[in-house]
């Protein structure tokens, strides 16, 4: 249990270290059929094949800011020609992992695995940007305040559901009536002489027939429609606010290396710019309240502070790391940088969401890994951002 702790605390002592040096990959394919004289064999010649892996190595460089975001890509065609002209100050070592010699169309592809040095790569793109090459006079300040928070409570709603139903009835009626009568009548009459008597008789039968139908019938048909509706509640989530002290630190020594003149927040507090009213801002939702906005640039325009940056940090649950057995929590980052040199503040560069983790033994190491990763990038992603748009 003991050695486990070491290799725990030693794999997140070495994190930092670690990151300085990030390992990718670059592919590059050259066709040199120009490069072959008339009696040379048909295979890449050295010279072509040194170039191809020097070019391969460039675009692992590439990749890696490919991978770390637009601004970071767009930085790195100001240090292209350094990074040609001196690869051995940023790419500490190369491995080729696989090559392929065409003959049939004299071309030739590599890739290789390249182990590239952060460090000076950052400090290059920094030396090119437009506030490194400024005198100190000239840089801006800027200031900030940033939010850490984890989830407090999260209050669900039961859909509201409303039934209607609307019912019909038709009713036909159907009724008939024949009648049908007939009279018969019979008559019949004699008469005899016997013995000079004259006998007479007669006879009448009368006959009548009556025969009456009658039909009646009713038909009834019900309709019934049914609807509704089903009215759903967003639920209502609040923050506990946890102290962001050492993540201050942090943030000052990203901006200072990004070359900026950097003033903590609360040291330009005033009778209507408190962090307190940020912070309960952040507490109850996502968006700063009009009101605390409008403090907050009087503020910075009143110490003549023209960029100001804000946004907060959101940690999540912590879990367990399927690859290491560590504790693991996730930061998701929202900020924003403003510049009230002008009536009204605009915003020059926004970062996020972006999620970043970290990992340690216990879950509070975990949770103070990962807010310094997510401090850290967030402050060099909005540098990087500014940097590209040349305000120094």
């Amino acid at each position: 249990m003991k050695y486990f702790a070491f290799f725990a605390a030693l794999l997140v002592f070495l994190t930092p270290v670690k990151a300085q040096i990030h390992q990718a990959r670059g592919q590059f394919v050259i066709n040199y059929k120009d490069a072959l004289g008339t009696f040379d064999r048909k295979q890449v010649p050295a010279s072509v094949k040194q170039k191809a892996q020097q070019e391969a190595m460039l675009k692992a460089v590439e990749a890696y800011f490919a991978e770390a975001g637009q601004a970071e890509a767009a930085s790195f065609d100001s240090i292209r020609a350094k990074v040609l002209a001196e690869p051995g100050r940023y790419i500490l070592d190369s491995v080729v992992l696989s090559e392929d010699d065409n003959t049939k169309d004299l071309k030739y592809s590599v890739v290789v695995r390249a182990s590239l040095n952060v460090a000076n790569l950052r400090n290059a793109m920094q030396s090119s940007s437009a506030i490194g090459k400024a005198a100190e006079s000239e840089k801006s300040a800027m200031s900030f305040v940033f939010v850490s928070r984890e989830m407090a409570s999260m209050k669900s709603f039961d859909d509201r559901v409303y039934k209607r139903a609307d019912a019909s009835v038709q009713v036909t009626a159907n009724a008939s009536q024949s009648g049908k009568s007939t009279v018969k009548e019979k008559t019949s009459e004699g008469e005899s002489i016997k013995k000079g008597q004259i006998e007479t008789s007669g006879s009448r039968t009368d006959e009548v027939d009556v025969a009456v139908a009658s039909k009646a019938g009713t038909t009834s048909t019900a309709i019934v429609e049914t609807g509704g509706s089903i009215t759903r509640k967003a639920s209502e989530t609040s923050w506990r606010i946890l102290p962001s002290a050492n993540l201050n630190q942090v943030f000052v020594s990203a901006f200072s290396q990004a070359g900026y003149d950097v003033i903590e927040g609360a040291m330009v507090e005033t009778d209507k710019f408190k962090i307190a009213a940020i912070e309960a801002d952040y507490q109850s939702g996502n968006d700063l309240q009009p009101q605390t906005l409008r403090n907050i640039a009087a503020a910075m325009k009143q110490s003549e502070i023209p960029l100001v940056a804000l946004g907060t940090l959101d940690v999540g649950l912590a879990e367990k790391d399927p690859q290491t057995g560590l504790q693991r929590v996730a930061v998701t980052v929202n900020a924003k940088l403003w510049d009230v040199t002008r009536p009204i503040p605009r915003t020059r560069a926004a970062v996020g969401p972006i999620v970043y983790a970290g990992v340690g033994p216990t879950e509070a190491e975990a949770r103070a890994n990962a807010l310094k990763s997510a401090a850290s990038n967030a402050a060099q992603e909005l540098s990087t951002r500014l940097a590209n748009l040349g305000v120094r």
